[in-house]
Parts: structure tokens; C-alpha cells; sequence
């Protein structure tokens, strides 16, 4: 039996950097994480804060830059290396890791603050992989967790209709698609009841591209992209709506011991 494996993106790092992050979506994430974080990036004192799988680190170069100081890690050398060179260039610092932050736990402290940026949903085991990164967050300490939406991936998929509706009914089309879709999308309900369960209130839920990715590209192409984020901003932390969004964000903090 084949044993299933977390992700590595040093093979598609190019691509990765085109496809998502160099994108008005991949901009449009960025935005919506940094307002759900900006109490914490001007908290009065520095903040010790772990990015648990960085990729390129924005939001921890943004949250360095403010004085926070930061711990990183990450299963790919090719993109530790980006960050690792996009901190010199700022002549910023931070402690920088090549390995998995389930398997760096054990060497680390708790934190104030734990990033947890769209990794979930390409881990073989997703939730017990959160077990294990929630326990590095201190009590009263905070956990942001973004992890891609299977609701948005069965609602997209339905949409296009046609062969995919057999693949929806027998859950076959997890682990499908491009080598950017990921194996493992997650419930927001159940990664709710996670949290719970794991001592933790969130305090702050939003959905990330509640609308634009379900739209066609000839739609997009007719729509003005204004009014369509105007829309996005209106709806994207609203109940229902928020739960179908491409991507969800999660601010929760752990219940004192």
C-alpha cells in the first residue's frame, strides 16, 4: 500500500508563484488576512509568531516589518529560500527552517501567534496535523488558520455539470485536477468542531473569493472588477456566504488554561 504524502512545491514553485500569488486574487487574500490580523500587528509589544509552512512569507514579512518576531518553516527548500531572500532584502530577520512543522514541533516553544496559510488541504492527514500545530499556540494565544473549501470545490464542480457529477456523488474527485488543486479541501464545519474540540473560540471567519470563482472567464471578462469585489467585501464575512468562499480564514484564539 502506497503511504500518501504531504506536498512538496519545489517542482512547481514557478507556476505556483504565477498561478496564485502573483494574481488580483492572490492580492485580494493578502488584503483580507491582513485586516482580520491587524489587531495583532499593532499589538504594543513584539509578538513571537511561527508561519507553520511560510511559502513565500508575505504575511510574515509584513507582520516582521512591524517589529513581531518571527519563526518560519517549510517542507519546500525552493520556497523557504524566496522568503528566507525576500527578509534580507528588507533587512528583516527571522529564524528559518527546512522541514515540516508537524515534524518541527518538537523543537520549537509555544507561540502568540501561529500561522497555518493554506497547508491544511494538502496534508495527508489534515486534522490531525492541526492537533499537533494548535498545540504550539500559547493560552490566550492566537491560531490563523486558512485552508481551501470543499463546499466551494463540490458547488464549482457542480456548476460545470457534465462527467464531474459522478465524480461529486462517489467523492472521486478529491485528489484530482491540476497539480494546484488539493488532495484534501476541508469542511468549514468540521475544521469549526476541530477548533472546539481543541480549545480554541474563533473570533473572526471569513470567506476569501466568495463569488469571483464562480464565475466564468468569459463573465469576468464582461464584469467590472470593482463592483465585483465591492461585492465580495459586502458578503465575505456574512453567514452562508462566508462558507463559500474559495478559501476560508479562521482568527481563533485558545481558551486559557
Amino acid at each position: 500500500m502506497t503511504i500518501p504524502k504531504d506536498r512538496n512545491f519545489d517542482s512547481l514553485i514557478g507556476r505556483f508563484e504565477k498561478k496564485v500569488y502573483d494574481t488580483a486574487k492572490g492580492d485580494w487574500r493578502l488584503k483580507l488576512l491582513k485586516e482580520d490580523l491587524l489587531f495583532l500587528y499593532d499589538h504594543p509589544t513584539p509578538l513571537s509568531v511561527w508561519d507553520a509552512g511560510c511559502g513565500f512569507a508575505q504575511i510574515s514579512l509584513w507582520l516582521a516589518q512591524q517589529g513581531h518576531q518571527l519563526s518560519l518553516c517549510d517542507v519546500s527548500e525552493k520556497m523557504l529560500a524566496k522568503a528566507k531572500q525576500e527578509f534580507a532584502q528588507s533587512g528583516l530577520t527571522g529564524d528559518f527552517f527546512h522541514e515540516s512543522a508537524q515534524n518541527l514541533t518538537t523543537q520549537l516553544p509555544q507561540f502568540d501567534l501561529v500561522l497555518f496559510h493554506a497547508v491544511l488541504e494538502w496534508l495527508a492527514q489534515p486534522l490531525p496535523s492541526l492537533e499537533i500545530i494548535a498545540k504550539q499556540v500559547k493560552p490566550d494565544g492566537y491560531l490563523s488558520l486558512m485552508f481551501y473549501n470543499r463546499n466551494a470545490m463540490i458547488y464549482t464542480n457542480t456548476i460545470k455539470g457534465s462527467w464531474r457529477l459522478k465524480n461529486l456523488l462517489d467523492d472521486s474527485y478529491l485528489g484530482k485536477g491540476n497539480k494546484l488543486t488539493p488532495p484534501n479541501p476541508q469542511y468549514p464545519h468540521e475544521v469549526l468542531n476541530q477548533l472546539d474540540l481543541l480549545g480554541f473560540t474563533v473570533i473572526t471567519h471569513t470567506g476569501i473569493r466568495v463569488f469571483n470563482d464562480y464565475l466564468s472567464h468569459q463573465t469576468l471578462a464582461e464584469t467590472n472588477a470593482d463592483e465585483l469585489f465591492e461585492l465580495e467585501y459586502r458578503y465575505c464575512r456574512m453567514p452562508t456566504y462566508r462558507d463559500m468562499g474559495r478559501y476560508v480564514h479562521m482568527l481563533a484564539r485558545k481558551k486559557p488554561d
